[in-house]
């Protein structure tokens, strides 16, 4: 059996597991209903959350409906100490969604771990004044050891919470001291991941075929890809202009 580090993920990710099993099915049924009635998936995030972002996009057995909340202040890439100053700016987060427009039968999927800085609360209050619903993947336990500066926290405005089991600080070494091995993006990856994996079935299961991109590296992927691409190309500004 492995131990030390090794363990300590597995350990947490079996937690993620008994946590927010149901959540992640309620978070698949409500991300195939978006789907079925041809809408989006609204993904955001801010910092490293960006990653999951990316995670989400343009991505090999990914959904191709899905749009990118984000503005180039909130990458560290750009600006790194900028970009904490821009996820706590209040009023960013809002004009990102008002900039996308999402309305029914959209979903929005917004990543935090903490969940309290005004950026991704202000991503989830605005959704869900919209009428679209907000899933959440984020850990209440951390958002719960930090002080909120939006007034309200990202799971005070979301339909399904998908808890993360990430814990207060998100380092997990060495135990008992953690300063190194930040565990947030493993665990955040692994949730979307199940919960693409259980919405294949749920669609499956109702005779629906997602629209899910194709690895560019395996022959035939560009072109599966280029019908999805001239579907949602013109929704998604993301995806690019028309092809040569």
């Amino acid at each position: 059996m492995p131990e030390g580090h090794p363990a300590l993920v597995r350990a947490l990710l079996d937690e993620l597991d008994e946590r927010s099993a149901k959540p992640i099915g309620d978070a698949a049924a409500l991300v195939l209903e978006a789907v079925a009635a041809d809408g989006l998936v609204h993904v955001g995030g801010a910092g490293h959350s960006l990653a999951l972002v990316c995670e989400t996009f343009y991505r090999a057995g990914g959904l191709a409906c899905v749009r990118p909340l984000w503005d180039p202040s909130v990458l560290p890439l750009h600006d790194a100490t900028a970009s904490t100053g821009a996820e706590r700016r209040p009023g960013l987060g809002l004009s990102v969604v008002r900039a996308a427009d999402p309305s029914p039968p959209d979903v929005a999927v917004v990543f935090s771990t903490s969940g309290r800085n005004p950026y991704p609360v202000e991503i989830a209050r605005e959704c869900a004044a919209r009428g679209v619903p907000v899933i959440a993947v984020t850990s209440p336990e951390a958002s719960r050891h930090a002080a909120a500066r939006a007034g309200s926290r990202l799971t005070d405005h979301a339909a399904v919470v998908v808890d993360t089991a990430v814990p207060p600080g998100d380092v997990v070494h060495p135990p008992g001291a953690a300063r190194t091995a930040a565990v947030s993006t493993v665990l955040a990856a692994y949730a979307w991941s199940r919960l693409l994996a259980e919405l294949h079935d749920l669609a499956a299961a109702r005779g629906l075929d997602l629209p899910c991109w194709t690895s560019a590296n395996v022959p035939g992927g560009d072109e599966r890809n280029r019908h999805l691409l001239e579907r949602y190309r013109h929704r998604v500004p993301e995806l690019g202009g028309p092809p040569d």
